[in-house]
C-alpha cells in the first residue's frame, strides 16, 4: 500500500504548500489500479500541521506545487518522496503519476492559442 497527498484548491494542486487548507489523500493497493480518494479539510493553512499528517498518515510520495526549502528537506529527510513545482489540476497529476509519467515542475495545465491546444 502506497500514500500520495496532494494539497488542492479548488479542483488544482495549491500553488503553495503552507497556505493549503484542503487536501486530498490516494491510497493505491498493490494489484489495484485506482486508488481510493480521500478528501479532508484542515481547521487552518499551516506546514506544520501539513508535515505532521505526512508523517502521522504514513505519506509515501507528497505531489504540490511550491514549497518553502525548509519544509523540502525536513520531509526529504524524512524520506518522503516530493514532486514539487507541480501546476495543475490534481486528477491529472494523480493520474500521471500512477501511470510513473508525472515529474517535477510539471505544468498540466492545457494552454489554447487560436482555438488549439498547444500543451
Amino acid at each position: 500500500m502506497e500514500k500520495i497527498l496532494i494539497p488542492i484548491y479548488g479542483q488544482d494542486i495549491a500553488p503553495r504548500f503552507d497556505l493549503a487548507t484542503e487536501v486530498v489523500i490516494l491510497i493505491r493497493e498493490v494489484g489495484n489500479p485506482t486508488p481510493e480518494e480521500r478528501m479532508m479539510v484542515l481547521p487552518q493553512a499551516s506546514a506544520e500541521q501539513l508535515c505532521h499528517l505526512i508523517l502521522s498518515d504514513g505519506i509515501a510520495t507528497l505531489i504540490c506545487g511550491g514549497i518553502e526549502e525548509e519544509y523540502f528537506q525536513y520531509l526529504s529527510w524524512k524520506k518522503v518522496k516530493i514532486l514539487d513545482s507541480v501546476m495543475g489540476p490534481w486528477q491529472k497529476a494523480a493520474e500521471l503519476f500512477m501511470e510513473n509519467r508525472l515529474k517535477a515542475g510539471e505544468n498540466l495545465h492545457k494552454r489554447r492559442m487560436e482555438g488549439k491546444d498547444v500543451s
